[in-house]
């Protein structure tokens, strides 16, 4: 023990301000990755957003400025001006300048808010090289500056003004955001889609600005609200009743609504909503959903005799097929963490069952047909259920040498440790070979699959499960699969998916991630699936040889050498030889790996049922819309 080192009173600090924004920013934004970096701007545009919920916003305008510069602006009331009786400072600069300062703790200025812990504002002025606040508010114009958080310019009157609302320009600090200070336009235009459909009769536009030559701007405004997300989410679907079924009422001081359709399809889309904010884990609201839609359909098809004697739905026969936002306003929303994305108010579930009760009720009794219609999916589906279920016997295990023919297929890693393991999923039996001489053994097991896998996005899982790749990889996993499914048995916490860099590489990669996304969504959630990148090109000159991974590393490689060196293209895993396979692709202080994320789940859904499902005429004008971008194509 080293009784040299002090530990006294002069080791303690005490961050001021915004310091602790700054030392630790990830605790108030999460990441400080590209995640991040967009979070910022949801933060301003919330506020403006909750400024529209209390019936004073109308219109809300985001700009991407030349040098990834953001600019949000709103018609609202203006964020006060006046002097704060406790900071002697005015009110905009202590919202900007102060955790915990803002109007969101005070029910008579916003009843329900987004932003529930007055943080947003001032996190976003923490993390910006600059900010700047121009208020219009009672014929007067403002403007205030803040350089890296602190006051740069105090208060000023610009003149008078016949404009109402508060514009916020702000530049993240490349200095904190060092892994990226690039806004993504599709992430941005995604959200504030989203945030139209959920407010309804609020226009939103966002523009990019980035390119002089090329702007782009989208505009939004849902006058149907959440019934038109719902239209949104099944566009390309075949819907099984052609009114979008929808409710909306309020217990207490809970605004609900619920919109809700049915289509041709296996997957349930159940997306829950407080504030405007994605509850991705669910919630009281969700629960309050799902028991109330089971009940009500047991009683409606036991109503016009569809049952036979005792018979009965359970929860995942009513959801196949389903597609619902469950969208709650609520005043004071108790979340479990700190991320939002699990409600744990009780009074939300009373509130949306109640209003679930007597919207569903009156819909069926009014639209016989649909409700015919549901009863009979939701009856298919129990059939699938208890053919999936005897199916799933079969991936139950103890190990993989319990399943007849899988030994031969798996050659798994040594060590138990399930945080140290990882599992290549490869196609074929050439790259299979490479691959299981190249790993090293002691943690990297290969999973060689033979043939395409089952496109699940049309089938349901009993037939899933029947397909032998699929069934070695659940086996392979040892989770489980649907209400079986158990994380903590998951015996590699790194799943890599490494297929050719080709066409058909890219079809098997697209199936399998189909695979993943409707039946082990979980393990992306997670951050235990990834996708290999193996370089496109080997060059060599002598006995020099290096790889690029990209057209233009390419380039930059061939600047390098003196004489014409030998290019060759990879077209498959299994032209490598398990060095090189290895020194390329799975060398841990070598590779690149992908984590594949689902920043987004709502547009995930909506793209694998576009690109995988039965909507020809989508699909081609989505490849049509995306051609430009294509890179390398195989003719």
């Amino acid at each position: 023990m080293n009784e040299n080192k002090k530990y006294d009173s002069s080791n303690i600090q005490i961050l001021e301000g915004l310091e602790a924004v700054k030392k630790r920013p990830g605790m108030y934004i999460g990441t400080t990755s590209s995640r991040g970096l967009h979070h910022l701007v949801w933060e301003i545009v919330d506020n403006s957003v909750d400024e529209a919920l209390a019936g004073f916003c109308t219109d809300i305008f985001v700009e991407i400025l030349p040098g990834e510069v953001i600019k949000v602006t709103d018609n609202g009331r203006g964020i006060p001006v006046d002097i704060h009786p406790k900071t002697g400072r005015p009110s905009v600069e202590t919202v900007y300048t102060t955790l915990h300062a803002g109007g969101k703790f005070d029910h008579n200025s916003y009843k329900v808010s987004g932003g529930l812990h007055g943080v947003g504002a001032s996190v976003v002025n923490a993390l910006s090289q600059y900010m700047i606040v121009e208020i219009h508010k009672d014929g007067k114009e403002y403007r205030i500056e803040f350089d890296h958080g602190f006051l740069k310019k105090e208060l000023v009157t610009l003149g008078d003004t016949d404009k109402s609302g508060t514009i916020v320009t702000f530049l993240p600090d490349p200095e904190i955001f060092k892994e990226s200070q690039h806004f993504e336009f599709e992430i941005l235009r995604t959200r504030i889609q989203q945030l139209a459909f959920l407010n309804k009769g609020i226009r939103f536009s966002i523009i990019d600005k980035r390119q002089e030559d090329k702007f782009v701007e989208k505009k939004y405004c849902y006058e149907g609200g959440v019934k038109e997300y719902v239209r949104f989410l099944n566009e390309g679907k075949e819907v099984l009743h052609q009114d979008v079924a929808y409710f909306e009422g309020q217990v207490d001081d809970i605004i609900v609504e619920i919109a809700m359709q049915y289509n041709s399809g296996y997957a349930q889309s159940i997306y829950p909503f407080t504030n405007n904010i994605n509850n991705l884990e669910g919630g009281t609201h969700e629960e309050g959903f799902k028991r109330t839609l089971t009940t009500i359909l047991n009683n409606y098809g036991k109503l016009i005799n569809m049952y036979k004697k005792d018979e009965s739905l359970m929860g995942e026969d009513t959801r196949e097929g389903l597609v619902a936002i469950v969208s709650i306003k609520h005043p004071d929303p108790q979340f479990e963490g700190q991320t939002k994305s699990k409600l744990g108010s009780s009074d939300a579930r009373v509130a949306v069952s109640q209003v679930m009760k007597d919207g569903l009720e009156r819909f069926l009794l009014e639209n016989p047909n649909a409700g015919k219609i549901i009863i009979e999916k939701a009856l298919m589906a129990q059939r699938a259920r208890i053919a999936a279920k005897k199916a799933r016997e079969a991936t139950r295990r103890k190990s993989p040498l319990d399943a007849l023919g899988f030994a031969s297929k798996l050659a798994d890693c040594r060590t138990k440790d399930a945080t140290k393991s990882e599992i290549y999923i490869v196609e074929g039996d050439s790259a299979g070979g490479s691959a299981k001489q190249g790993r090293d053994s002691e943690y990297q097991a290969i999973l060689p699959l033979r043939g395409k896998v089952l496109n699940v996005e049309k089938s349901r899982l009993d037939k899933a499960l029947q397909n032998k790749e699929i069934l070695s990889m659940i086996q392979a996993f040892g989770t489980g699969i649907a209400e079986e499914f158990q994380l903590e048995s998951l015996r590699y916490h790194k799943i890599i998916i490494m297929t050719d860099a080709d066409v058909d590489g890219a079809h098997i990669r697209t199936l399998l991630l189909t695979f993943f996304f409707r039946y082990l969504k979980n393990l992306i959630e997670k951050g235990h699936v990834f996708i290999a990148q193996p370089p496109l090109f080997k060059v060599q000159s002598g006995k020099t040889i290096k790889y690029a991974y990209e057209e233009h590393e390419l380039d930059k490689i061939l600047a390098e050498f003196n004489t014409k060196p030998i290019i060759q293209r990879y077209k498959g895993l299994g032209e490598m030889n398990p060095e090189q396979l290895w020194e390329t692709t799975m060398d841990p202080v070598q590779r690149t790996l992908l984590q594949v994320t689902l920043e987004d789940a709502m547009e995930a859904d909506r793209i694998f049922s576009m690109l995988m499902g039965d909507d020809v005429l989508s699909r081609r004008e989505f490849i049509q819309d995306n051609a430009e971008y294509v890179k390398n194509l195989d003719v």
